[in-house]
């Protein structure tokens, strides 16, 4: 496993953000995620500044990994490298985005949910992938079965993932971590509650600490 996907996979959440205002929200967010003891984001391209929040969230937390999601176009991937975004995430798998994020340097991690896509995943050489929509595709029970054929991979489901059922997903020693927007939701981001979002941060960690003294004994 490589260096970043380690770092990721101790923290074991992934905040997906979405910031329709970055130059008022992206210093103050990071600096909650960071006092929740989750310093990583992923800001998507749903909003059309998010290499301007990258920007922002790296100037203030240098040791933040912050990278990008909903990446669908290669100029989103130069932005990204541009901004210092140090991940790329993909909706679904797209080879020609894979293969410029790789000769680009900067990790990617595409959106899987089929056994071909798994499949383009092993021939690229990914070890860490997105499982997308995780609960709309089978959840835990069919990121199991996939690793059947599959062993190599570590996962990342995101989509439908919350609080409750968290826990059930970190228990697996296949899941790297978990991406989710429960904790960043559009509503606490625009009442800037920086409070509620470390709190649920804190929350989050504690599930997963827990969740994984099952398995790491």
């Amino acid at each position: 496993m490589s260096e970043l996907n380690q770092r990721i996979s101790e923290i074991g959440i992934v905040p997906v953000v979405k910031l329709n205002h970055p130059e008022r929200d992206a210093c103050l967010l990071a600096k909650a995620l960071w006092e929740g003891g989750v310093p990583v984001a992923e800001v998507t391209f749903r909003a059309a500044k998010a290499d301007e929040a990258i920007r922002l969230m790296k100037e203030v937390y240098p040791e933040m990994i912050v990278g990008a999601g909903t990446v669908t176009e290669k100029k989103q991937i130069d932005a990204v490298l541009e901004a210092g975004g140090e991940f790329i995430v993909t909706p679904g798998y797209d080879q020609e985005l894979v293969d410029y994020a790789q000769k680009k340097d900067i990790p990617i991690y595409p959106g899987c949910s089929s056994p071909t896509d798994y499949h383009a995943a092993l021939k690229s050489g990914l070890g860490l992938i997105k499982f997308f929509p995780a609960e709309q595709s089978g959840g835990l029970e069919k990121i199991k079965a996939m690793s059947g054929p599959f062993p190599m991979f570590r996962i990342m489901p995101t989509g439908g993932i919350s609080l409750k059922n968290l826990k059930d997903y970190a228990k697996s020693p296949l899941i790297a971590a978990c991406g989710g927007s429960y904790m960043v939701t559009e509503e606490l981001i625009e009442n800037q509650d920086w409070e509620e979002i470390t709190k649920l941060c804190r929350k989050s960690r504690e599930i997963i600490k827990e969740a994984r003294e099952s398995w790491q004994k």
